[in-house]
């Protein structure tokens, strides 16, 4: 890859809180058109990972860089959703419009060119004739890809998603990752943290697995054959 390709890049990073790592010495770089699955059990420091990636603390030692437009708020992110947010009484296109909110400012509008894109985005996604639905009364899948819309709405690069199928049943499950591929074949860097190991093999061209301090990063093929990947794991994939 060439270096103006790099999006993410993290230099012997000392990743936690108040100087206290979780995970130390760590080497990560994110370029542009990368697929990356993260794992680990809770409290391996997925969480402490992301907000660091999204630039919303600081590392502990180390170095942490972010491209430009990273640095400036244009990157995607499909947090976790709580039950409240599930309810959110907002249309369709009032939650993907949301995703301009950091390049608008104290704009009180949006553009004429962001709806477009908007709505371009809902008919890429398969929603579009959903806009002027509420929220909250669609199905999980749907609401999976409404919050897809908002991400990539802020997207640039880089798309980050935390536990994006979890809830999900398998056809909605199998629609996100079809998306999520085909966003990844147009260029777009994919960051997802994720339980569902099998899926994260076969989907992801790296693997970023967190375990009690301790780290592996490379391709899906040097994962599987690491000691990161369990009997389970392996046996998940020849199936």
């Amino acid at each position: 890859m060439k270096q103006e390709e790099c999006l993410i890049c993290c230099r012997d990073a000392g990743l936690g809180y108040d100087n206290k790592p979780l995970i130390e010495h760590f080497n990560f770089v994110v370029n542009k058109g990368d697929y990356i699955c993260i794992v680990g059990e809770n409290g391996s420091g997925k969480s402490t990972l992301l907000k660091t990636l999204l630039g919303l603390i600081k590392p502990v030692s180390g170095e942490v860089k972010l491209e430009k437009g990273i640095q400036s708020g244009k990157i995607g992110y499909l947090p976790q959703q709580t039950d409240a947010q599930r309810q959110f009484p907002a249309s369709v296109m009032e939650v993907v419009l949301s995703g301009f909110l950091n390049r608008i400012h104290n704009r009180p509008y949006y553009r004429r060119e962001e709806k477009q894109q908007a709505i371009a985005i809902m008919d890429k996604l398969g929603i579009a004739d959903l806009k002027k639905k509420c929220y909250g009364k669609l199905s999980g899948g749907q609401q999976q890809r409404v919050l897809l819309a908002r991400a990539l709405c802020a997207a640039q690069d880089i798309l980050v998603l935390d536990e994006p199928v979890t809830g999900l049943d398998p056809a909605a499950s199998a629609t996100l990752y079809q998306n999520l591929r085909d966003l990844n074949q147009e260029g777009m860097a994919v960051i997802m943290v994720t339980h569902d190991l099998r899926s994260a093999i076969m989907e992801a061209k790296y693997i970023l697995h967190l375990n009690d301090g301790e780290y592996f990063y490379g391709t899906t093929e040097e994962y599987k054959n690491s000691k990161f990947a369990d009997i389970f794991a392996k046996r998940s994939v020849a199936e």
